[in-house]
């Protein structure tokens, strides 16, 4: 009996001691106060979904028991994939020369019309027109038609002239800024939203437009959106005379996310403190309290500080692929999707991991892990950086710390993992179906703003569902994105919306280069973990410290997606 009142005494004097510490810590964090609010979108999809655990377990397991073929052993090229490949070569190199249009006449005789997208015209646009009387004459009857719909206040009269001349006037700017303005005027900010995406992908120089589509995103409360198309357009005309308008912008709306989010941090403080102290209570382990509060301290200090600490962590507990030729390929790739990403207070680093399946994970604040199995998998260095570019938008739009903040993750912070609480976490980031689209079309723009082929995300999607037509399991990236012919089709259909060009930089030549380094360190160390006397001498006592173990967290195993296993 006196055991049991001595643990209930120390029990409430820990949630005492860190009801007030918690307190302390929230008081004395600095409050950033948001200016007065335009306004942003749609709050984020914010479900709790399937936890992907068991990276590096789940992706040796189909290689050890489905097959009984040799798991590194790879077909053969044909002549036609081969012939394919030296054209591609051919013109990556007028393309680098600067002879771009004899390039993309190559690229158009190599790649075949998206068989899922209505048109892959790609027709060349018309430049754009401010002043109506420019205008078509259809353009003007429509214009004419939804001014005078304005007037009576006639909602059908103003919208379906606007819906018309947008069509088929595209490059008629005020046209795309009226019909969002009724568009949410009336309910529908969805389809504004969408509007204004259109048009600023097809004239992203266009200011007024920029313009209009940050107020939108503001006014739904999409604050990092808002940022992130202010600070684009910034970063893309820096002798424009209203790039410091649009900085401006940019740091306002980063300013109302970071407030918001910091609102929401607070609200959460105090029940992860309690949580850990009723976690001593049961277990008698100290871990549960202090995680709650370390975790409480790290989420106060931002992203960068969730970023570098975990990061940290990792770089201790996983292998490491240390060639510095593959090494300042992915990064030279990551730092120059990462230049217009937008998000310039991070520190990127690009880490690759020695393992065989076509994976790659970002964390809070810029640190993104690349598997080495996706370099080989790629084909080209475009389809890489189209990887590396949607791992980037999960990155710069905050997803990762969304679901660590939405208390997603922090409900099972407690939890002791084999990869370090937080670390195992965090490394097991599943986002919702809006957070994935989400990631495709900036990273999918990323690829764009850099030169690359704008088709590399959907390549290697399609390679990925080959992948998954010749396995029982699916490859550990797919299991964990949406994959097939939905999200094949889905990025045709975005990049021939938008008229994105697939008809640029592909860069197979290096690329091929860096996979036949790839392919000899992957093979050298299934051969180290097969046999430690093939080890390096500096890998023999790492190769077991470092393998991690399977996870046993049970609810993790038990937690269901929403929205199906797709997203």
């Amino acid at each position: 009996m006196k055991r049991r009142w001595k643990s209930l005494f120390l029990s409430l004097s820990w949630v005492f001691l860190s009801v007030g510490t918690s307190i302390f810590v929230i008081v004395t964090q600095p409050l950033i106060t948001p200016a007065q609010q335009p306004a942003s979108i749609e709050k984020y999809n914010q479900t709790s979904v399937q936890t992907k655990e068991d990276k590096k377990p789940e992706s040796k397991k189909p290689e050890d028991q489905s097959n009984n073929k040799k798991p590194e052993e790879e077909q053969k090229p044909t002549p036609e994939e081969i012939a394919r490949q030296q054209k591609l070569i051919e013109a990556d190199k007028l393309y680098l020369a600067g002879n771009v249009a004899e390039a993309e006449k190559v690229y158009r005789a190599i790649k075949q019309p998206f068989k899922l997208a209505a048109n892959d015209s790609n027709e060349q646009l018309q430049p754009a027109i401010t002043d109506a009387s420019q205008l078509t004459p259809a353009g003007r009857v429509y214009w004419r038609e939804a001014e005078a719909g304005i007037i009576g206040n006639l909602q059908t009269r103003i919208l379906v002239p606007l819906d018309l001349l947008v069509q088929q006037v595209p490059q008629f700017i005020p046209g795309h800024i009226k019909y969002a303005e009724y568009l949410k005027k009336y309910g529908d900010e969805k389809k504004a939203l969408q509007v204004l995406e259109r048009a600023a992908t097809l004239y992203p120089n266009q200011p007024d437009l920029v313009r209009a589509r940050v107020a939108v995103l503001g006014d739904a409360k999409k604050w990092m959106e808002a940022s992130l198309a202010a600070r684009q357009y910034a970063i893309l005309n820096p002798n424009d005379p209203l790039m410091p308008e649009f900085t401006k912008l940019a740091d306002d709306n980063l300013k109302r996310y970071k407030s918001h989010i910091r609102g929401e941090i607070r609200g959460n403080a105090i029940a992860n403190i309690i949580t850990g102290a009723i976690g001593y209570a049961v277990t008698g382990s100290l871990l549960g309290p202090f995680s709650a509060l370390d975790s409480t301290v790290m989420l106060l200090q931002g992203e960068e500080s969730i970023g570098e600490s975990v990061a940290k962590q990792a770089k201790k507990q996983l292998d490491l692929v240390k060639d510095e030729t593959v090494n300042a390929y992915v990064n030279d790739i990551g730092q120059k999707l990462a230049q217009v990403a937008g998000r310039n207070e991070f520190k990127y680093e690009f880490f690759v991991i020695p393992e065989p399946d076509l994976n790659a994970f970002a964390l809070p604040g810029g640190k993104v892990f690349i598997n080495a199995g996706a370099i080989e998998k790629a084909k080209s260095e475009a389809e890489l950086a189209g990887l590396i570019g949607h791992e980037l938008a999960h990155v710069v739009l905050s997803h990762g710390f969304q679901l660590v903040t939405q208390g997603n993750l922090i409900s099972n912070i407690t939890q002791y993992l084999p990869l370090g609480g937080t670390v195992g976490q965090l490394f097991g980031l599943s986002y919702s179906r809006d957070m994935e689209r989400q990631a495709d079309v900036l990273g999918t723009r990323l690829l764009v703003t850099t030169g690359y082929a704008a088709d590399g995300l959907r390549n290697l999607m399609v390679t990925l569902k080959e992948q998954m037509k010749n396995k029982n399991v699916p490859p550990t990236w797919a299991s964990s994105h949406p994959g097939g012919n939905e999200r094949v089709g889905y990025l045709e259909e975005l990049i021939t919306r938008n008229s994105y060009n697939r008809y640029a930089y592909e860069g197979v030549a290096k690329h091929e280069e860096i996979r036949s380094k790839v392919k000899t360190i992957l093979k050298e160390v299934k051969e180290c973990r097969e046999d430690k006397k093939k080890c390096p001498d500096d890998k023999k006592d790492e190769t077991e410290r470092k393998k991690p173990e399977q996870p046993q967290n049970p609810t993790q195993q038990t937690q269901q997606q929403p929205n199906d296993s797709k997203k």
